[in-house]
């Protein structure tokens, strides 16, 4: 079994994000309702967060709820949103002491009045943090994200404010949810699922991918070694040639 000491020095991340998958299939198994499998998730979110500081990643974002997670059963998407506000006051603590800034990305003003400012209260709480930044993707798709950022951009170039030739990669960037985070570097997706559900479309154009059959309720920092390993193995030639990167 890995250890945070078998990861090489160098050569990590800078942006992990993470499609938290399987808790719904982890509670099944255990003849128990949905809920009861993200309510045993948290742990995965806790060891996962607690690794990456210790290891020093600057940046992971986690797929906590997307845009069409709403149309699950509303027992369901109550669950949740009580969870989010119960996970995020305990939390709160230890965010501070381990110098960890939250942030969240998404149609965050969708959310219940109450997670919402309780996600506000601590995102505030924790501003100044700067060992690691917590990103939540809720209520977020990636899609919604890209039509809004070419709205903005088109209403600019209507009123005169951006040329057409003017639009690059740095213009589209600042227009997205996650104009102050650096693209992504390595995708992890749990549980066996190999699509990205609609996840940081435009943010992992050259990012890593990484599939694990581990439940999310079951992913330890052990799991999270072996991805970043795997990561640390492979060649990231951003369209050169293995001669040129040599």
């Amino acid at each position: 079994m890995y250890t945070l000491d078998d990861i090489k020095d160098g050569k990590l991340p800078d942006h992990l994000a993470v499609i938290m998958d399987g808790n719904g299939r982890w509670a099944r198994k255990r003849n128990k309702l949905r809920v009861f499998g993200h309510e045993n998730a948290i742990e995965a979110v806790r060891d996962t967060v607690e690794s990456c500081a210790k290891l020093g990643i600057p940046y992971l974002t986690l797929y906590a709820f997307s845009t069409e997670n709403w149309n699950r059963p509303k027992l369901e998407v109550d669950s949740l949103m009580k969870l989010l506000v119960a996970v995020l006051k305990k939390e709160l603590g230890t965010m501070q002491k381990n110098d960890i800034r939250l942030n969240a990305i998404g149609r965050i003003d969708t959310l219940p009045k109450k997670a919402h400012a309780e996600l506000m209260e601590v995102i505030d709480a924790t501003k100044t943090n700067k060992r690691l930044t917590l990103t939540l993707a809720l209520s977020y798709g990636s899609r919604e994200e890209i039509k809004q950022a070419v709205k903005s951009i088109a209403t600019k170039v209507k009123n005169n404010i951006i040329s057409p030739d003017d639009i690059d990669d740095t213009v589209i960037n600042s227009h997205l949810y996650t104009q102050n985070l650096p693209n992504v570097d390595l995708l992890i997706r749990t549980s066996g699922e190999h699509r990205i559900s609609n996840f940081l479309l435009w943010q992992i154009a050259y990012a890593e991918l990484y599939f694990t059959d581990v439940l999310w309720p079951d992913f330890r920092a052990h799991h999270l070694v072996e991805a970043l390993i795997n990561y640390q193995n492979r060649e990231r030639r951003f369209g050169k040639t293995s001669e040129q990167l040599n």
